[in-house]
């Protein structure tokens, strides 16, 4: 594997190695395609966000960032290299100064008044906050092209007030009510995850998955909405056993790149149980 490179955005990315095919994913052994997993703690929450509103302080939201310490509102990707101008980073592996960031969440009191829900690492892993990221080779590929230095792309819509309804029957964005401990479904996006927040009591938290597209279009390291030279797999290419396990891409998008997915965990445990 490569060293990382600079990358930045709402995804990030690393130069990895052409990925062979692992075979066929099977639930019931939990054969777990091949992957690269890992926590990344939080850096700094605040108001900056160089991919939507380089430039802007404050930006118009609040986000948790992680990764690289050389985040700021501008990062040119023409002059700014993460890798030079970061001392240190919060993910756990030290080459790896890219900067992944995320909305946060809030809890409106019955007096109408607003909290920050904190973010907590997942099970198993150790940190303050942050979010845990993974890197997935698509499954059944021969290859896999590396994300080029200064690639940036993005997920979400800050504008939505309520669940995308372009992709109901493939969600990129979706949220669990997690159990104190000993969750084994590694299905994403599919049951018993929602494309709604659960108002439940959630003693785990509330886990929310984002998973980023796999196809690119072999040009344009970024666009002016941070997401025509990415797309995902043509619909009904990709089969229900994971969201990421390949398919074909479009035209327009023929490159196969790793699939990027952030996993946040939000400590809700004290407000849903009463006691906020």
């Amino acid at each position: 594997m490569t060293p990382w490179k600079q990358v930045l955005a709402l995804a990030t990315l690393l130069p990895l190695a052409s990925a062979q095919d692992p075979g066929p994913f099977d639930p019931s052994t939990a054969n777990i395609p091949p992957m690269l997993r890992f926590q990344c703690s939080q850096l700094v929450i605040e108001r900056l966000d160089p991919l939507v509103n380089p430039g802007s302080v404050p930006s118009p939201h609040l986000h948790q960032i992680v990764g690289g310490s050389s985040f700021n509102a501008s990062m040119d990707p023409h002059s700014h290299d993460l890798v030079t101008q970061s001392d240190c980073t919060s993910c756990t592996f030290s080459e790896d100064f890219s900067n992944y960031w995320t909305a946060v969440l809030y809890f409106r009191a019955r007096n109408g008044t607003y909290k920050r829900v904190p973010q907590k690492p997942s099970e198993g892993l150790k940190g303050i906050g942050g979010i845990t990221v993974y890197y997935i080779p698509p499954l059944g590929q021969n290859k896999t092209t590396a994300f080029k230095p200064g690639f940036r792309m993005l997920v979400g819509d800050a504008a939505l007030r309520g669940p995308a309804q372009t992709e109901k029957l493939d969600p990129k964005v979706c949220h669990r009510c997690m159990p104190l401990t000993g969750d084994n479904n590694n299905l994403n996006c599919a049951a018993p995850d929602s494309v709604t927040l659960p108002v439940k009591f959630c003693a785990g938290g509330i886990r929310s998955v984002i998973t980023f597209p796999t196809c690119w279009d072999g040009v344009n390291l970024d666009s002016a909405d941070h997401k025509s030279h990415v797309a995902y797999p043509v619909k009904g290419s990709v089969t229900d056993r994971f969201d990421y396990d390949g398919g074909t891409c479009p035209a327009s998008h023929p490159v196969k790149v790793p699939q990027v997915m952030y996993e946040v965990v939000w400590d809700v445990s004290v407000y849903l149980s009463g006691r906020g």
